[in-house]
């Protein structure tokens, strides 16, 4: 493990690329509604039941990792939370995934799903929540 001597962040790859510009999880849930606040730690909570997982807040978005980043929640809105799990093969028998994105010039594939009720997190989700775990350890 790499550690940016000016943001003290961990990476895998020695001088990792990334933003070192000094962000916290409250600049994220600030202005965000209650609901919202109470989704977004929900998944957390999730993710901390299923790993020992890190939360990195980015210049645009949240990125949760242990080794290298595996999920990110890429928007806070009204009701609800945008999280996306990336793969390197598409899952399309699903019930949970609102879209399915292929990252341009990669074999990396983008699960997009949106949550808008803690029920929402329901054992599919938990599925891939744990694959994507898997690849990021």
């Amino acid at each position: 493990m790499w550690i940016c001597p000016i943001c003290n962040r961990e990476f895998s790859a020695t001088n990792q690329v990334h933003s070192c510009r000094e962000r916290n999880l409250g600049d994220f849930l600030q202005g965000k509604s209650e609901y919202t606040v109470g989704l977004f730690d929900h998944f957390i909570t999730e993710y901390l039941q299923i790993a020992p997982i890190k939360v990195y807040p980015t210049k645009s978005m949240i990125a949760i990792g242990a080794r290298v980043n595996f999920a990110y929640v890429t928007q806070l809105g009204k009701n609800f939370i945008d999280v996306v799990l990336p793969f390197k093969e598409i899952y399309e028998d699903n019930l949970c995934f609102t879209k399915i994105k292929t990252v341009p010039g990669t074999n990396d594939h983008n699960h997009y799903f949106r949550m808008y009720y803690k029920e929402d997190l329901n054992d599919e989700v938990r599925k891939y929540m744990k694959m994507a775990y898997e690849k990021g350890k």
